[in-house]
């Protein structure tokens, strides 16, 4: 299913970096400093393996890149990173933050602020800070966060085909359920199924009372009849995340699981219609959330009812900013892309959640994958996608 779907192209990564360059200089930035992870894999589309060993890249808001890497891993890093890039070293017996700090000195910045990527370590970030006392550190985020929260229209394909290939993997590996097959028999299923159609993924299967945790459980799960079965999947195409979860049952579905998941797909249809341009992020939360307190659920994050946030962003990163939670005042923005998912926990009964990923359009939201039909048709049409 994956074939014809492109990478991000070098001059879209091209593109990224000047907008870095822009934001850095509107908030007076000199340079960020990024370790291997999403944001330098989103600017550079180099990858590699964190350990105790600093491999990191200066960022200049001026000037070309340095990248900071173990001496004896040279030769593998020069694989990867473009020809045209500085490639400096440093020695067993040497320090990193030495070579961090002269990068820095030799691309003219002798004072000013340092954006720090947020998932960089401790460690990392101290050894800088004593290298450059006479630099401020400070956080990136209005640099990586700010490119990488409005995603490109080729971004966007990339994860609607990846969310194509999560329901239609799970879809069909639903058609092997059976009396007695255990949570992690299906969760196999699910994983060799979303494979097979060209993305490696990860499933999340609960049966029966587990549905109420939210993230599952280590306990073993045997399918009976009139479970209820709540399966959340992600899988991976050119580095993008998809996310979606389906709720139903295994037999019969009862009056009560019937009208709980009546009530789901209400507030995920309220929360889909909260999401507009210029509105912040959490009035999709309160949407969804009136939808189950009118219902007489919760109040707040109270059970039974809502536990959690309604959503997060999406991209490289499975959860990502920006997120659908109280409190997240941040306008939304044509580009951004969030999962809907608000959840309904009825403890030491059942749960039923509904997860599609969305993308923010000037018009409202647009889902990534077809919403879930009725609790009798979880899935719809899938061999349509």
């Amino acid at each position: 299913m994956i074939s014809d779907i492109p990478d991000i192209s070098k001059e879209e990564r091209s593109a990224r970096c000047e907008k870095a360059r822009r934001l850095m200089a509107e908030n007076h930035i000199d340079a960020i400093f990024l370790e291997p992870g999403s944001s330098l894999a989103y600017f550079t589309n180099v990858h590699w393996s964190r350990s105790e060993r600093t491999f990191g890249m200066v960022f200049p808001a001026k000037g070309e890149a340095i990248y900071v890497v173990p001496a004896f891993e040279e030769p593998r890093a020069k694989e990867l990173i473009d020809p045209s890039s500085e490639v400096r070293v440093w020695q067993e017996d040497e320090s990193p933050a030495a070579r961090i700090a002269q990068a820095l000195k030799d691309r003219g910045i002798t004072s000013g602020r340092i954006g720090i990527e947020e998932s960089v370590r401790f460690f990392v970030f101290d050894n800088l800070r004593k290298a450059n006392r006479h630099l401020e550190l400070v956080s990136a985020d209005p640099v990586t966060a700010g490119c990488r929260m409005t995603k490109s229209p080729a971004e966007i394909a990339i994860m609607i085909r990846a969310n194509h290939v999560a329901l239609k993997g799970v879809a069909t590996a639903a058609l092997t359920l059976r009396e007695g097959m255990t949570h992690l028999e299906f969760k196999a299923k699910c994983e060799q199924a979303m494979l097979a159609l060209g993305c490696p993924g990860d499933a999340t299967i609960t049966f029966g009372e587990i549905t109420a945790l939210p993230h599952g459980s280590v306990t073993p799960q045997k399918l009976k009849e009139g479970d209820s079965i709540v399966l959340d999947a992600v899988c991976v195409l050119h580095g993008y995340n998809a996310d979606i979860t389906r709720s139903f049952v295994f037999g019969k579905p009862s009056v009560r699981q019937r009208e709980i998941w009546t009530l789901e797909r209400k507030a995920q249809d309220a929360a889909l219609a909260a999401i507009k341009p210029g509105r912040a992020c959490e009035t999709v939360d309160a949407a969804a959330r009136k939808v189950l307190m009118d219902a007489g659920l919760g109040p707040d994050y109270r059970l039974p009812g809502l536990p959690h946030r309604t959503g997060h962003g999406i991209g490289l990163d499975v959860h990502e900013w920006p997120y659908l939670v109280r409190g997240n005042k941040l306008p939304m923005q044509s580009g951004m892309c969030f999962s809907d998912e608000p959840m309904i926990v009825i403890p030491g009964q059942f749960g039923c959640r509904l997860e599609d990923c969305v993308y923010v359009t000037e018009d409202g939201a647009k889902t990534f994958t077809p919403q879930s039909p009725s609790i009798d048709n979880p899935f719809g049409d899938f061999n349509a996608l």
